[in-house]
């Protein structure tokens, strides 16, 4: 597959969306933007409600998740989160730290705009503190989980210092925070956010759940500079394509929502300003996102391994033990999992998918620039989400059993 080329759409010295020298004073001039006052308000609206998790039609399916030892490497991540414990100031601890059930899960965000007054900012860390950060990450994410959250984050700094704004865009240009205390049995979790990257972790004894995960990159791929050879989201894209185009015709009039990205055949309100055709973005916790597409039933054997195939690269970030889990999980509603596609199916073509079933939902899509100008979805910037439907984002679900079964919390 070809790789495309985001250069003619690098802006022109002073044409760029960076609005100040420094993350805050970018913010400041950039909220005084219509869009985004009516982005920020919108989610701030969006917060406001409890938490449901998002369903098909606002009633969440009962009884899908139990408490079960999946071979989480707890206590790797609690001597991991415990040493970045001890390695912050008493400002930072207070900063970073909530009790498990806090709201704040959900306050996460995934632009470059740094409006939140909590959290560990990394790139106002020490490298020392930094370093144990990444060492929670390192702790509770597979190898290759680990290393395509840090090109995330290494492609934000590419991107910033295309765009001349290398302090607003940067490698550490995000916010970590830490939900209860970190132990083998109890509840708690952490979470990364910022620009492209949104990882949140919760744990409870041998069990995690990592979703909402939020990855995506503007360009794909560094072609010169230190990063130079990283790039992402091409399996994503490669088999996505592939299990489309095995498709047969009338499987593929099933699948299809709309030929257009942009426009011609897409439903009217389809399309958001700022999240494309994501449907499960920041602040979309209980969003209603019914059925679309072609039914897991209806796909042959084949079909049917290459859409497990498919999803295995949105999971791959969990580690061996949870994943064996969660594959396993998703493969029993395998019937039940829809594919959706809108765009073209070519080798050239952009385009959106989504898989969701009652377990999961992962969408990939093809964004318009941001910091780059092209006016049109484009294979150079990707955005990727994972969810878990019906009520377990956050592990609040398990959060609900394990308060329900525990004898002192009844």
């Amino acid at each position: 597959m070809k790789r495309p080329d985001y250069r003619p759409f690098v802006p022109a010295a002073g044409q760029s969306r960076i609005a100040g020298a420094t993350p805050r004073a970018h913010t400041q001039a950039r909220l005084q933007n219509p869009r985004a006052k009516e982005l920020f308000g919108g989610w701030a609206q969006l917060a406001k409600a409890p938490f449901t998790g998002v369903t098909t039609d606002g009633r969440v399916v009962p009884e899908l998740f139990s408490l079960q030892a999946t071979d989480a490497p707890t206590s790797e991540m609690m001597a991991a989160a415990t040493a970045l414990l001890g390695s912050v100031s008493p400002a930072q601890r207070a900063a970073m730290s909530f009790p498990v059930e806090s709201d704040l899960w959900r306050g996460w965000q995934n632009t470059e705009l740094y409006v939140e007054d909590y959290g560990l900012r990394l790139d106002e860390a020490s490298e020392r503190v930094r370093d144990a950060a990444m060492n929670v990450l390192r702790a509770s994410l597979s190898a290759k989980g680990y290393e395509t959250s840090r090109d995330v984050m290494r492609l934000n700094q590419f991107l910033g210092d295309l765009v001349g704004g290398p302090a607003v865009l940067g490698e550490w240009s995000y916010t970590f925070c830490l939900f209860g205390e970190p132990s083998m049995s109890g509840p708690w979790g952490w979470q990364l956010f910022g620009h492209h990257l949104t990882l949140s972790c919760f744990v409870l004894g041998r069990q995690m759940v990592l979703t909402p995960a939020f990855l995506g990159a503007e360009p794909t791929y560094a072609d010169v500079g230190p990063f130079a050879g990283i790039e992402l989201f091409e399996d994503e894209e490669r088999a996505g394509l592939a299990l489309m185009r095995s498709l047969s015709p009338a499987q593929q009039r099933q699948a299809i929502v709309a030929h257009s990205m942009v426009g011609g055949d897409l439903p009217p309100g389809r399309r958001h300003f700022a999240d494309n055709l994501h449907l499960g973005g920041a602040h979309q916790d209980n969003r209603i996102v019914p059925y679309e597409g072609l039914q897991g039933s209806a796909l042959s054997s084949l079909q049917r391994r290459a859409l497990v195939d498919l999803i295995a690269l949105y999971i791959a970030p969990v580690p061996a033990g949870p994943q064996a889990a969660r594959m396993e999980e998703i493969e029993r509603h395998l019937a039940d999992t829809h594919f959706c596609w809108i765009g073209g199916h070519d080798e050239a073509s952009v385009f959106y998918y989504r898989i969701q079933s009652p377990v999961v939902m992962i969408e990939f899509d093809h964004h318009i620039g941001v910091f780059l100008t092209n006016a049109e979805p484009a294979k150079f910037h990707v955005h990727t989400i994972v969810r878990t439907p019906n009520g377990n984002d956050y592990g609040i679900d398990l959060l609900r059993l394990h308060y329900a079964q525990s004898p002192h919390h009844r």
